[in-house]
């Protein structure tokens, strides 16, 4: 084993707060919304997971690379995180047929450091809530670097799924497959297609602000809103076609982001959390059944409750065992549902995968 000569390097929070570390292969800035994911295992997907655009991650598990990386395991083409800070960062990768996730970091250019006191500024972030962070090398010009970051748009009010959603439709399954599904590309995790392709459907990914009448051209059978970055609120597009396909009566399901869509679409508030949920351990109950299931989640937004409650047209299905927040919803008289949590795992458990095998029945019987 070789020992590396490292470029010191900090987080620079919003309030001030400084941290502490070692860089991690190429050196510069970046800035983004800071947040902490809890999973031990499962660090590529969650790096090219679409959902994290314009965050900086903080992982909690204290090694990051020991076991490398492999191309079949990621979510997307791209690493989404702005920036990774970790405890211990590993150059050395023990799994057979395992590629560095030092010499992944370099092609992608992401910035990352490392040897940074982890459990302390997680739990800064558990007090004080999710803010604006920078990880820089360039330590010796730090009150310009407060003054950018000062004037960095908060995460509230941004728009992102134009930012990761395909340009162009495309397609995947079999052609000659029974069952038809257009997706509303918000930020796709490839885990999500892959469960449809696995249940029968051929499908049509297309650009996240597809109105409905080009949507139907496809002729689906049923419709999915996906998981993806940002504040909801701004989608007004998508909001649209959303209430266009559920008045014209059509299955709908809908992840994470595309759950609050949902809501929205029925006059249901969503709201900017403290710090939100990122781990693949979270517990979640689901109410109609009485049972538990431990759920992979990332989301920094939330379905109001009391409006869920409220609302006559909308059932509260599943509910999060940590704040009580909203995990599911369903419409009454529709084959529409959500959940707020990832079904496909990809990282995480498969507790939440019968809400695809429930999304085709609701197909069959449409």
């Amino acid at each position: 084993m070789t020992y590396k000569k490292r470029k010191k390097g900090i987080v620079l929070l919003a309030d001030g707060t400084i941290f502490y570390g070692k860089s991690v292969g190429i050196q510069g800035t970046v800035i983004g919304e800071i947040c902490f994911n809890t999973g031990v295992t499962g660090y590529q997907e969650i790096f090219t997971d679409p959902s994290y655009y314009g965050q900086i991650m903080v992982t909690t598990t204290s090694h990051i690379g020991n076991y490398g990386i492999r191309e079949n395991e990621s979510q997307s083409e791209n690493i989404y995180i702005s920036g990774l800070i970790c405890k211990n960062f590993s150059y050395v990768n023990s799994r057979v047929s395992s590629k560095s996730i030092d010499s992944w970091f370099n092609k992608q250019k992401l910035i990352a450091i490392s040897d940074v006191d982890t459990r302390a500024l997680v739990r800064y972030i558990r007090e004080n809530g999710a803010m604006n962070a920078a990880i820089t090398t360039d330590i010796n010009n730090l009150d310009k670097l407060k003054k950018k970051l000062l004037n960095s748009p908060e995460m509230e009010g941004l728009e992102l799924a134009s930012k990761v959603s395909t340009k162009k439709a495309y397609f995947l399954g079999n052609s000659k497959a029974r069952y038809r599904l257009a997706v509303l590309d918000l930020g796709v995790k490839k885990n999500i297609l892959s469960n449809f392709i696995d249940r029968g459907f051929y499908i049509k990914v297309f650009p996240y602000d597809t109105n409905f009448d080009e949507l139907i051209k496809f002729k689906p059978n049923g419709f999915f809103l996906s998981n993806g970055p940002g504040d909801p609120k701004p989608l007004s597009k998508v909001i649209e076609t959303t209430k266009e396909i559920i008045k014209n009566n059509y299955p709908l399901f809908g992840i994470c982001l595309g759950h609050q869509v949902i809501a929205l679409a029925n006059g249901i508030n969503t709201y900017k959390m403290f710090n939100g949920h990122r781990g693949i351990n979270h517990p979640v109950l689901n109410l109609k059944t009485a049972k538990g299931e431990i759920t992979s989640q990332n989301h920094g937004f939330a379905v109001d409750f009391k409006e869920a409650k409220k609302n006559k047209k909308v059932l509260v299905t599943h509910q999060h065992l940590n704040d009580n927040t909203v995990a599911g919803i369903e419409l009454k008289n529709k084959k529409c549902f959500s959940v707020q949590y990832h079904p496909e795992a990809g990282p995480g458990p498969n507790d939440g995968n019968y809400l695809f095998d429930q999304f085709l029945s609701y197909v069959k019987s449409n």
